[in-house]
């Protein structure tokens, strides 16, 4: 069995989305094939959410009514049977109602997640009336009945796995299961989400809990690219990576994947194949366990970055000083993800500065503190690269004229990442596309 999971922009239109029915019955396997919502829904629903909670409700009706509308137009080009556009018609009904009446309702954390759910709802239950329009035998797994979080908001892996075997030896003569990606129940029963781009996550936890022969995650870009093709205009897709590679471009920046995805696959051993639902002939990217080569694969960029550099006298020669500048950034659940030490000073790299100025706060208690703004992350990743003196040469002889503000080397020997300002990232990377892999 495998896992087929379509991202938003593959469902995003009913010509698309008729097109994904033909890709996942273009073989026998079985198979479970995992949905995002429709391309734009979540936004629209993040918007709702937003004005019910700042008290706009006026302003979320139009917008309900504005996403109902592009909802109903999409039914009537997706379908042509009219007992299945009244099916398709009740069901938008039902959710409409419900985001109707939530405008009604004291806003709430829980209420906003339910907001967000309706769009794989939606997608899921569109993309199986049509199966049934083609006559092509499926089954509906919700989501809610096996996706779980813990206390700590981390999936279950076991639970889903025994949950999902029930369900699938109970209806182990289908051969297409349709489910929700993004969307779980929380430990208190509530309904919850993998957060943004949570739908990789789905498919990957669910590719794990089944064991699968293999994870395909179709986008609309045929597999991984050497470098940002929104920046670069000649870039290359990447044939393999080892788990370790795409875990390191996926964090430090590569939007095809989402970087919790990787970990499930990877534990479990199940291959990932990143896959273009607009060229379904394209090779794509195969990550296994294995690298297939070794040298640089590709350069990602990671924004929005805050260096923080702490600087004392008393650090020298003073043990427990990082453990107590580590503890200041744990107490406020803010990650590091890149650290340099000197005998006076260390500077670390945050991407989420909501707690920045108590962590200043605090961190002055230990020395004084700079703050570096608006910087990126540029990660050179690939194979052992860091035991390659050519790689090197290369990599710092195409940034020869880039102001680095850090350079992290030796933390992994399939990563060295680069701290530069914001300002200087599409030079910095055209720079390495010609550097490094000789395309301008």
């Amino acid at each position: 069995m495998k896992v087929m999971k379509f991202g938003g922009t593959s469902v995003g239109k009913p010509h698309r989305m008729k097109e994904v029915a033909k890709l996942v019955t273009a073989d026998d396997e079985k198979k479970i094939v995992v949905l995002s919502a429709l391309s734009g829904t979540t936004n629209a629903l993040v918007e709702i959410s937003g004005m019910i909670a700042s008290g706009e409700r006026s302003t979320a009706k139009q917008r309900i009514n504005e996403l109902e509308l592009i909802y109903q137009n999409f039914i009537e080009e997706l379908l042509t049977n009219e007992s299945l556009k009244i099916a398709a018609k009740k069901i938008l009904a039902e959710h409409f109602e419900f985001l109707t009446i939530i405008l009604k309702i004291s806003f709430s954390e829980a209420l906003n997640k339910d907001i967000l759910a309706q769009g794989e709802l939606l997608s899921t239950k569109l993309f199986c009336l049509y199966l049934e329009e083609q006559e092509i035998p499926h089954k509906l797994l919700p989501a809610l009945d096996f996706m779980t979080l813990d206390i700590q908001d981390e999936p279950q892996i076991g639970t889903i796995k025994v949950k999902l075997s029930q369900l699938l030896q109970k209806n182990k003569d289908i051969g297409i299961f349709v489910t929700q990606g993004y969307i779980t129940k929380n430990a208190k029963g509530e309904v919850d989400n993998l957060k943004r781009g949570g739908s990789d996550f789905s498919a990957s936890l669910i590719a794990a809990a089944i064991n699968a022969d293999v994870c395909e995650i179709w986008t609309d870009i045929d597999g991984m690219h050497n470098n940002d093709p929104r920046i670069v205009k000649i870039t290359r897709p990447i044939e393999q990576l080892s788990f370790e590679e795409a875990a390191e471009l996926a964090y430090f920046g590569a939007k095809i994947l989402h970087p919790a995805s990787i970990w499930p696959a990877q534990f479990y051993n199940v291959p990932v194949k990143l896959l273009n639902t607009m060229d379904p002939s394209a090779k794509g990217t195969l990550i296994t366990e294995h690298a297939g080569s070794t040298g640089v694969k590709a350069v990602a960029a990671k924004d929005n970055i805050t260096a923080i550099k702490i600087k004392s006298s008393r650090m020298l020669l003073a043990y427990g000083f990082l453990r107590k500048v580590f503890e200041v950034f744990e107490k406020y659940k803010t990650s590091i993800d890149m650290i340099t030490t000197s005998e006076v000073a260390v500077s670390v790299t945050i991407d989420n500065d909501i707690y920045l100025k108590d962590l200043i706060r605090e961190l002055e208690a230990y020395g004084t503190v700079e703050i570096d703004t608006n910087q990126s992350i540029v990660s050179i990743v690939g194979n052992e690269i860091t035991d390659t003196k050519e790689i090197m040469r290369k990599l710092f002889d195409a940034i020869h004229d880039i102001p680095v503000r850090m350079v992290s080397y030796g933390g992994s020997r399939h990563n060295i990442s680069l701290l530069i300002p914001r300002s200087y990232k599409d030079q910095t990377l055209h720079a390495l596309n010609k550097g490094l892999f000789g395309l301008d």
